[in-house]
């Protein structure tokens, strides 16, 4: 650790990190001729380039995340068709996988290893590629996540997929009658989860892409995933999904997943962390997202009508020490959470929408 002397200037401290806003892209407001010629643009630059089909006038909405190597989406949209030809391949390669979750409408799929029909609570994994059409009859709204083959080789060992996967994310009750796909359905919920989370408003907590990895891995590769990879998934997203507990813990996670401790610990020591460091980190960029949002205005004197504390905030990301809090916070960031809470540090636009009409919430 450098010494500086005394009064050295000190370096700068580290600029926060922005939040990951979603982005909006909405045919709303386009000229009717303009809007499948402007949809396949932004698709090209978001997710995957596509030709695009409408009879009637396209009405379609995208929320974008982007993450380091990942794409996240929700798109809805009237009834269209799509189509990902060899040309379009050879104009936009993407060389990554893709994962359709189908939230609402029927969606068909054919490429040259069949065609596959798409209910709600229906997942499709695909190579991006390979040539396939898409159609959506009567309209659709779907999650979509993207990773490059690259990624999920280096992840978790998953090259090339030889025909298109398809599992069930129902409700849990329901994976005692998935049969051969009921492995991998719990997989493709959490999936589902992380991505509805994701793009929707709210505060602009990214999703652990360390996690999106494992979860695609675990449904792209099946039986011949690494058996560490689908632990490491399920465990971190066990920990998503109780990282506001104060009381969670190796013991509870390993006991969930069905590990052991010393498993467990090496699971993520594989990964170069611990399941403690995992968690605090998870909980500080949960803070910091709350934090950096837009406080509350007082709505009426006194206590009841005052901005929430950033002590209580540290509460319910799952702090039991407000001193310690602000002590890791600060450790991580290079600022007080009291700063950001109090505007000291700016932000680009938030960027949230609400869905349907294009306008920022």
């Amino acid at each position: 650790m450098p010494v500086h002397a005394r009064g050295a200037t000190k370096p700068p401290q580290p600029t926060p990190p922005a939040p990951r806003a979603p982005g909006l892209f909405a045919t709303s407001g386009v000229p009717a001729a303009r809007r499948v010629e402007l949809w396949e643009s932004h698709n090209a630059a978001a997710l995957i380039g596509l030709d695009v089909r409408a009879a009637g006038s396209l009405d379609a909405t995208e929320v974008n995340v982007r993450l380091p190597q990942a794409r996240v989406a929700r798109v809805s949209g009237s009834a269209h068709a799509v189509e990902r030809t060899a040309a379009v391949i050879d104009r936009s390669p993407a060389d990554s996988v893709a994962v359709y979750l189908t939230l609402r409408g029927d969606a068909r799929f054919a490429c040259q290893a069949g065609r596959y029909r798409l209910r709600p609570g229906d997942a499709l994994v695909c190579e991006t590629d390979q040539p396939f059409a898409r159609e959506f009859a009567r309209g659709l709204e779907e999650l979509v996540v993207t990773i490059p083959r690259s990624a999920l080789a280096a992840r978790a060992g998953v090259t090339r997929l030889d025909a298109p996967v398809t599992v069930p994310f129902g409700a849990p009750g329901d994976d005692a009658q998935a049969g051969a796909d009921a492995p991998r359905r719990p997989y493709a919920r959490a999936l589902a989860r992380i991505a509805g989370q994701a793009t929707r408003t709210g505060p602009p907590l990214s999703p652990d892409e360390h996690t999106v990895l494992d979860l695609v891995a675990v449904l792209a590769g099946g039986r011949d995933t690494v058996r560490a990879t689908a632990h490491r998934a399920a465990a971190r997203c066990y920990i998503e999904e109780h990282l506001t507990d104060p009381n969670l813990g190796a013991e509870e996670i390993a006991a969930a997943i069905g590990l052991s401790e010393r498993q467990l610990s090496r699971v993520f020591a594989a990964d170069g962390t611990s399941v403690p460091q995992h968690i605090l980190s998870r909980r500080l960029e949960l803070a910091h997202a709350v934090l950096a949002a837009r406080p509350p205005e007082p709505t009426a004197p006194g206590p009841a009508g005052t901005a929430e504390t950033v002590a209580n905030i540290a509460v319910r990301c799952g702090f039991t020490s407000a001193t310690y809090f602000s002590h890791m916070f600060r450790k991580r960031f290079g600022f007080r959470a009291s700063e950001l809470r109090s505007g000291s540090f700016s932000f680009p636009p938030s960027g949230r929408v609400c869905l349907g009409t294009g306008q920022p919430a």
